[in-house]
Formats: structure tokens, sequence, C-alpha cells
């Protein structure tokens, strides 16, 4: 179960905004998920499942909003469905309205952040949920023509919109951040204290549990 709350005062948000005040959704608060890029099955090769995906796209934020697709639901790991041993990966999405003129963009920034962090094998087909928009058939052909994408990614104004979008979702940033502060922090204990090595070490250990 989750709590839907209500978004942001209208005030706040843009007033071209075709949806200003959107349903929001509480979301777990758990630490994100170490993605182990170097994973492997029997044969060698790097093993993707569903969870993996959404935690790949669920920090990307709303072209519109100051909010995560998952925290409006547009994105949801039920929706995700990866078949690793023949390297297909689809991502289902769903607007926030059935006219959402951000849904050609939204999709472009999940396209464009699982070509970056899934391996080169898969294909990935982004489309939206059906029955969720009103010109799902014509988006859901531009976001799959690789060279419609390539197109617009040429677009230095429309990449810099999909690049704001993607900032602080790789998995492993606040995680990464948290252990360098937390090893500063520790060598400076060590170096005061002169705390046995042994002892520092664990405190290495423990930040990567």
């Amino acid at each position: 179960y989750q709590r839907r709350v209500r978004g942001p005062c209208p005030s706040l948000l843009n007033s071209m905004s075709l949806n200003p005040n959107p349903v929001v959704y509480e979301v777990p608060q758990k630490r994100r998920r170490r993605v182990d890029l170097g994973a492997c099955d029997a044969s060698g090769r790097d093993v993707v499942d569903a969870a993996e995906v959404f935690e790949h796209i669920r920090h990307i934020a709303d072209p519109e909003h100051p909010l995560s697709l998952e925290q409006l639901h547009v994105v949801r790991e039920e929706h995700i469905t990866v078949r690793d041993d023949s390297n297909h990966v689809s991502v289902l999405f769903t607007p926030t309205i059935p006219h959402c003129s951000m849904a050609t963009l939204i999709g472009l920034c999940l396209r464009v952040k699982l070509l970056r962090s899934l391996p080169p094998r898969f294909k990935i087909d982004i489309a939206i949920y059906p029955g969720t928009h009103s010109s799902e058939v014509d988006i859901n052909r531009q976001l799959n023509d690789k060279e419609r994408v390539a197109a617009a990614l040429e677009n230095k104004s429309l990449l810099a919109v999909v690049t704001k979008s993607l900032v602080n979702t790789d998995p492993r940033d606040e995680q990464f951040d948290a252990a360098l502060a937390s090893l500063d922090t520790a060598a400076s204990a060590a170096e005061a204290d002169d705390v046995d090595d042994n002892d520092f070490e664990q405190q290495i250990r423990a930040i990567a549990v």
C-alpha cells in the first residue's frame, strides 16, 4: 500500500503546466541498491533483471515538476520486462495525465539513461502504458525510431534538458559520496587517536555494507 499525497503548491510550478498539482506517491525510504556491474552468469555474461533496470530509472527527475518519476508513478518496477537470455528490455511508463505534453521527453530520458547504463547487448523498447495517453501510438513510434532519437539528441537545448533530468540517477552516487565522507572521518580519527589498523579496516568495510 502506498499513501497518496498532494503535490507541490501550484504557485511553485510553471504557470504553463498542464498538470500543476499532480498526485505524488510516497516511496519506500530505502537505500539505493548497489548495482553490481560485475555480476555474471555461468557463461560470464552480465546479468540484468527488472529490479536493476528500475534502480537506474526511478530517480530520473520529471521535466515539469521537482519530483522523481517514481514519486509520480510514471515508472514502476512491475511495468518493466527483462528477457536477459534474448537481450531485451521493455519499459512501460505512465504519463500523469492523458494529454501530457512531456511524455515524449520523459520517454527520451528513459531511453538515454538505459543506453548509458545497460550493457550494449540489450535492445531497449520504451513505450507508454496502454490506454494512458491520447497520442501513445505516435509517441511510441517516435521513441523507438533510432534515427529520430539520434536527431533529437543533436539538439543541444533538448540534450541539456535530458541531461538535467538524469543528474543524480546513478544508483551508486549517494553511497559513493557517503563513503568518501565516512572515509575522511575515519582517517582523521585514526590519525588523531592512533587506532589499530584492523579497527580502521573494519570501519572501511562497514561503509560498503
